[in-house]
This record gives C-alpha cells, sequence and structure tokens, in this order.
C-alpha cells in the first residue's frame, strides 16, 4: 500500500524525516525515498528496499541532506519523490494512491502538450501524473481539487514547497493522514507510531478532501473537509501498527475487540489459543479472555530477519517465504486442541501449508479464527494485495467450485449464515484441512472499529463503497 511522512522544523530535519519515514516501513516493501528542501535546493534519495531495509539503504545518504523541511514515503508503487518545477514554483510530491484510470489521464494530459519522465518498466509513474494534474490549476488547492475530481480511485498527498509542506487526504478519506505537534516544529504522517519517540503528539486528524499548510510553528486549513468519508477498514485488520490510531481509533484495541466477541460465543472446546503473527496476535489475546482459555504461542515469527512483512511478487517464492518466517513450537502443539487467530484469508496458500505444518509438529485439532469477514470483492482503491484477478482470492475459487461461476450470487455469499456464506466457509475449511473454521461477521467488525458503517469502507467484504 504505501505510507509518508513528513517534517517541518527551525533546524535540520534530517534526523527526524529519516525515522519518521522509517516508521511506516510495516506500509510497504518496494520502494522508499526522501526529499529535503534548503533554501530553495531540493534534494533527493530513492532506493529499491525490496530486499533490504529503509534504514540500511539511506543510512549513507544522511550526509548529502540538508534543509529543515522534508518528506518521505515507503511505496508498494511508484519510485518517489517527484521534483518539479511549474508556474505554481518549484515542489516534490509524494502521494498513496491507486488511480485505476492512468491510461485515460495519461492520454488527455499527452493531448495538451504535457510530456512524462518517470517510467519505470513501461509504467506511468502515479506520482508524477498527479502533479501533471496539479500544476493544471491557478494554484495548489485547485490543482489538488483538480486530482480528486479526475482520478478513479484514491490519492492522498504531501507536497514540499519553498515556503512549507502541503498534506491533502484522499476525497473520502481511503488513507489516514495526522499531524505531530512538536517544540517548534511540526509532522505529517500516515502513521501515529512514527510520532512519539521523536518527541511530537497527535495534533490534527485531516478529514476527506482536506488540505492544510504547514510550517514550523502552526497550520493553516487550506480546503475544508467532506462531509462523506470511507476510510478502509483494512488498515485496522492488517496493516495499521498495533500502536496507531486511525479517527482516534487504536489498531490493536480494535484487534483485541474482535477477539473478546469471538470467544465469547464460540462453543469449541480447546486447550489454548494463539495468534498467527503478527496481525493475530491482538485478536488471540481478545479471544483468549472472551473464551477464557489460556494466549501461549503455538507458533512464532522469527524476528532476527523478519521484523516485518515482506511480499515478492512471484507467488511461488511468497508461499517460500511464508512459510520459512513462522515456526511452529512443537513442545506446546502436541495432542493439543488449539484455536489460531488471524487477520484474514486472501489467497489460503500461506494458510495451507501452517496449518500443514501444525498438524506435522503434533497439534491435534486446528481451529481458525479470522477477524474480519471473507474477501469477496477485491480492492478497488488501495493496493493492499498483489492480487491481479478476482480468481486468486480463495473466496472467488471456492464461488466458481460450488457455482461454475465466481460472479454468481456474490451477495448471498457475502451475507453472514446464510446458506450459501455457510457452503462456502465449509469448503473453504475442508480445502485448508482446518477443524473448523469462523470469519468475524461485518457487524462485529464495524462495531470494534467503533465507527458509523457508512464511514468505513468495507467494499472488499459486502462490495459497498462511494465511487
Amino acid at each position: 500500500m504505501g505510507g509518508f511522512f513528513g517534517t517541518i522544523k527551525k533546524k535540520s530535519c534530517v534526523a527526524d524525516l529519516f525515522y519518521g519515514v522509517d516508521y511506516n516501513s510495516h506500509m510497504g516493501t518496494k520502494r522508499a525515498g526522501m526529499v529535503t528542501q534548503d533554501n530553495g535546493n531540493f534534494i533527493r534519495a530513492i532506493h529499491n528496499i525490496e530486499n533490504s531495509y529503509f534504514r540500511s539503504k539511506f543510512e549513507d545518504d544522511l550526509p548529502s541532506f540538508s534543509g529543515c523541511s522534508g518528506i518521505g514515503v515507503i511505496s508498494d508503487t511508484d519510485a518517489q519523490p517527484i521534483i518539479i518545477s511549474s508556474h505554481l514554483g518549484k515542489f516534490a510530491i509524494v502521494t498513496v494512491a491507486k488511480i485505476n484510470n492512468i491510461p485515460e489521464l495519461e492520454k488527455e494530459l499527452l493531448a495538451k502538450g504535457n510530456h512524462f519522465c518517470e517510467h519505470s518498466n513501461g509504467i506511468t509513474n502515479q506520482s508524477e501524473l498527479v502533479s501533471m494534474l496539479i500544476i493544471e490549476g491557478k494554484n495548489f488547492v485547485e490543482g489538488i481539487e483538480n486530482v480528486y475530481n479526475r482520478i478513479k480511485g484514491s490519492c492522498s498527498i504531501l507536497l514540499l514547497t519553498e515556503d512549507g509542506i502541503i498534506a491533502a487526504r484522499d476525497k473520502y478519506g481511503r488513507t489516514p493522514v495526522l499531524l505531530g505537534k512538536g517544540k517548534n516544529c511540526y509532522a505529517v504522517s500516515s502513521e501515529t507510531c512514527s510520532f512519539p519517540n521523536l518527541g511530537y503528539e497527535t495534533e490534527y486528524n485531516l478529514g476527506p478532501g482536506e488540505i492544510v499548510h504547514i510550517t514550523a510553528d502552526t497550520f493553516t486549513q487550506l480546503r475544508k473537509p467532506g462531509e462523506k468519508m470511507q476510510i478502509c477498514s483494512f488498515l485496522w485488520v492488517y496493516y495499521g501498527y498495533p500502536v496507531c490510531e486511525y479517527e482516534g481509533k487504536n489498531v490493536d484495541t480494535m484487534r483485541f475487540d474482535c477477539g473478546l466477541e469471538m470467544g465469547k460465543t464460540d462453543d469449541i472446546e480447546a486447550d489454548f489459543v494463539s495468534g498467527i503473527p503478527d496481525s493475530g496476535v491482538g485478536m488471540s489475546l481478545g479471544y483468549a479472555v472472551g473464551k477464557q482459555i489460556p494466549y501461549q504461542r503455538g507458533i512464532v515469527k522469527y524476528t532476527p530477519t523478519w521484523p516485518r512483512s515482506f511480499t515478492p511478487p512471484n507467488q511461488e517464492m511468497r508461499e517460500l517465504v511464508a512459510k520459512m518466517k513462522l515456526i511452529p513450537n512443537k513442545s506446546l502443539l502436541k495432542d493439543k486442541k488449539v484455536v489460531f487467530c488471524d487477520d484474514s484469508i486472501v489467497r489460503g496458500t500461506q494458510l495451507r501449508d501452517n496449518v500443514n505444518d501444525l498438524y506435522r509438529y503434533g497439534a491435534k485439532e486446528v481451529h481458525m479464527r479470522i477477524s474480519c469477514p471473507p474477501l469477496i470483492y477485491p480492492c478497488k482503491f488501495l493496493n493492499f494485495t498483489a492480487s491481479k484477478s478476482d480468481l486468486e482470492l480463495i473466496t472467488r475459487r471456492t464461488i466458481q467450485k460450488l457455482e461454475g461461476n465466481h460472479d454468481k450470487d456474490l451477495s448471498e455469499y457475502a451475507t453472514t449464515n446464510s446458506p450459501k456464506y455457510c457452503r462456502m466457509v465449509d469448503s473453504i475449511c475442508k480445502e485448508l484441512n482446518i477443524t473448523t473454521l469462523k470469519f468475524n461477521p461485518i457487524e462485529t467488525l464495524v462495531k470494534s472499529i467503533g465507527l458509523p458503517k457508512e464511514c468505513i469502507c468495507t467494499h472488499c467484504f459486502d462490495g459497498s463503497s462511494y465511487e
């Protein structure tokens, strides 16, 4: 998906920028970039981080950076930041975006005499395209509104200018943008976990479509937030770091509550509950309280070399990586009935391999409990999976098997406890060789997040959304 960070201070911002961007590393695994501005001079570095970590890639670049303001990004899409000279002035841009109508927009912009320089494997750079839409405006606000009106998908933006940072949250607020205040300084980030250790306190949560201008002393609203919000529910389910908050709602509290609700009503017998690291841990702790059974680490993550998510583009390598980073605890599993909590099931290949390992290490029964509903619809708004086809989703393959058509009766399959829903879940359970399988209903997901249903994007579960 991606995450960004920016800061502006009365003194050098380089250290804060370096560590602030690093605190967004769990949001992406492909590319990263930083840019600072020093008296009109923009200094930039971009690196591939697919086989390394942000800090190790950028440490050697730090002496070349200078200035009191800067922005950076962890990106699963483009090489960023992009630096632009235009009638609006010189600026750098980073985005967290998924733009579904790039070919149409590119064609329109080329017909107007624009050109594109930043291509990777023949694909237009989204951030460069966004910058072209921005400079069609008479000012930055008009330009960003042009982005909101023209793209299909989502886009949150940071602009580094010669007189500050401009932050713009996606039109429907699908991704978060938060401001942190420090002593004589401000920061802006996708993730609040980047604030505390750098001396910032969360000061303000940008609303959907809101635009602000940030200096070291203050921030000024340039565009009021819109009335409709559709923040991605999967941020709480999977992507968000446990200590982060979106719309004032903590990630780990939500996961705990999802597990608590399921544990209270689950009627199976089990010796203990364990979380699939990392995002299943919070749910399993809640489940243990609700079910009143012990929490134990029946499977652990090998953190010395797998401290964060890593998703290679090749499916065979993804399956190998998933296997390598999780180690079952044979001493705890032998002859035990165990509940395992996980965030979601996307393709099912990783979970199937994990389940087989659990049995191989002596587990008597393996009960899977999933914090969210089944993923029925591919995401149109964020890049939270690498799926290229509907049939990469295990739900769609199952519906194809049951119906002969993976698009048939989707609303029925998305309705918790409907006959077709139960048939689908039972089929997935058998395919993955699980003793029992249960998903949290969408009502529990929404209740655990703590926001009104209409403010949360649940498209991947029930097909609903604002376009």
